[in-house]
């Protein structure tokens, strides 16, 4: 393959596609195109990378396993908006804050090698990181 010519999807497995399309629409603010179905694909700003949501029940009979409900915080997997500045990554923390969303790690932090940033869980426990490069 050559990278120059690949583009890149990832999707979320959901348990709940209402729930989830909610959170990610109400609370984080994108807007995803769903029908209603076991599939939804969220606008950003990023090109060709594209983000989805897509039923575990479903996906799971792609493979013919059987369908296991997730739990927790999922640990092999994570997700990064990236915003403008540092203080965007504040204020965010601080809307966000408001709707009662979990911070598995806690305040934003500003680590050593120039990253500001902190961790939401969605509500079947996917990590999102938000966070920026640029401290102005």
């Amino acid at each position: 393959m050559n990278g120059d010519c690949v583009k890149v999807g990832t999707a979320l497995l959901a348990d709940d596609m209402v729930k989830m399309v909610k959170f990610y629409n109400e609370t984080l603010g994108f807007q995803a195109e769903w029908l209603g179905d076991d599939f939804a694909e969220i606008k950003t700003a990023s090109g060709y990378l594209a983000l989805w949501l897509y039923s575990r029940k479903e996906f799971v009979k792609t493979f013919n396993e059987p369908y296991i409900p997730s739990k927790g915080i999922n640990q092999s997997f994570e997700i990064a908006f990236w915003l403008p500045t540092y203080e965007d990554v504040d204020i965010e923390y601080e809307r966000l804050s408001k709707l009662d969303v979990p911070f598995p790690a806690g305040e934003p932090t500003t680590y050593p090698f120039g990253i500001r940033n902190f961790y939401v869980a969605d509500p079947e426990g996917n990590l999102i990181e938000i966070g920026s490069t640029n401290e102005k």
